[in-house]
């Protein structure tokens, strides 16, 4: 089969010839018919994560965010046949640990990340083996294509986890997103069908009109601000105070979707008394894995941080039925297709945030 394979840190991935997987007992393969490019791909691509144990090897075959067909089955599983309709997420559970147990397989003791480590090649390739089926595996209802379901693969269920699972957000409750990229896009969208107030913050106008035509009430562009704090501070402060000067003292929730320490410190100091910041981006190699936080005034406010990674495969169909029931259309977030020749110079394009939206390849011939 076709794949893209990691060969060197920032350099085009080679499209390579590799032997189809075949299924263990408890798995399966999947014909992959969309996959989607995402800024965790981009840290692996670049060789990010070495500070936490977590760079990705040379040799890796990249790509989290598939959705397909089940063509090949393992004699161990039960709840899947050859031809069901899937998506595969990201965060590959053993379904047997404490956490598995309790619904929290995204942090499964015994886990694995799809696309991220050896013993799990990913799916940036015509096919690609699950683990675990029966835990891991989704079905994919009747209604959402391959394409719309790839662009649910990681960004858009993060962000659902984020919000509704890991923050407890509820109508009526004020929102800020740092970041208008695909998991903060997918973060507004989600955001406003739970019934909040949502802010969107990022540098590029372009993105905040797209946030703007999924649901945004306000929108801020910390580079066509003035300089000014409300402490006499630098710039970093400027957002914090416009957010809580739209929202009445800040916000109930504020998620970091980028990673980097000013917009990590700019969300938490975003929210108001009691309010909760939500880490979702992970860090660049400025920061390797360390922001600096106001912890003194975490502590007078009783500010929550809270970290969310991914979303438990059992948690999908709270998510189907809120797509269902309130009439969201993930694929609105879907900027372009692609052929699998094609992400390399899209990983690049990452590199001064050159990508909008979420993209999807379509293509592995």
């Amino acid at each position: 089969m076709n794949a893209a394979v990691l060969r060197e840190y920032g350099e085009p991935l080679a499209l390579r010839e590799v032997p189809d997987p075949e299924p263990d007992r408890d798995g399966v393969v999947v014909r992959v018919e969309a996959c989607g490019v995402c800024r965790s791909d981009w840290h692996a691509w670049k060789g990010h994560g070495e500070w936490a144990d977590d760079r990705v090897s040379r040799g890796q075959i990249l790509g989290h965010e598939p959705a397909g067909e089940v063509v090949a089955v393992g004699d161990g599983v039960e709840r899947f046949a050859s031809g069901d309709r899937v998506v595969v997420p990201f965060s590959l559970g053993d379904g047997t640990c404490r956490y598995c147990q309790q619904g929290h397989g995204n942090v499964c003791s015994d886990g694995r990340a799809l696309g991220f480590e050896s013993d799990a090649p990913g799916a940036f390739a015509e096919r690609v083996a699950v683990p675990n089926a029966d835990y891991n595996l989704v079905e994919r209802p009747s209604w959402l294509s391959a394409r719309d379901a790839a662009a649910l693969g990681c960004r858009y269920m993060t962000a659902y986890h984020a919000l509704a699972e890991r923050a407890g957000l509820t109508a009526g409750a004020d929102l800020a997103v740092h970041g208008c990229g695909g998991v903060g896009l997918s973060a507004v969208q989600l955001g406003s069908a739970l019934g909040a107030r949502v802010v969107a913050v990022d540098v590029d106008d372009d993105a905040l009109d797209w946030a703007a035509s999924l649901g945004v009430d306000e929108r801020i562009n910390p580079q066509s601000m003035e300089a000014h704090s409300a402490t006499g501070g630098e710039n970093d402060a400027s957002v914090p105070d416009r957010i809580r000067e739209l929202t009445d003292g800040g916000v109930d929730v504020s998620v970091d979707a980028l990673g980097i320490a000013e917009t990590c410190r700019n969300s938490v100091c975003s929210v108001r008394p009691r309010g909760t910041h939500v880490q979702v981006g992970l860090t660049t190699e400025a920061e390797r894995g360390e922001v600096s936080l106001p912890t003194d005034r975490m502590t007078r406010w009783e500010v929550s941080f809270v970290g969310s990674r991914g979303m438990p495969p059992t948690n999908y169909d709270a998510l189907f039925d809120l797509i269902e029931t309130t009439g969201l259309d993930p694929g609105a977030l879907v900027s372009r297709e692609l052929a699998l020749s094609e992400v390399s110079d899209r990983l690049a394009a990452m590199d001064t945030y050159g990508v909008e939206g979420i993209e999807v390849v379509t293509e592995f011939n």
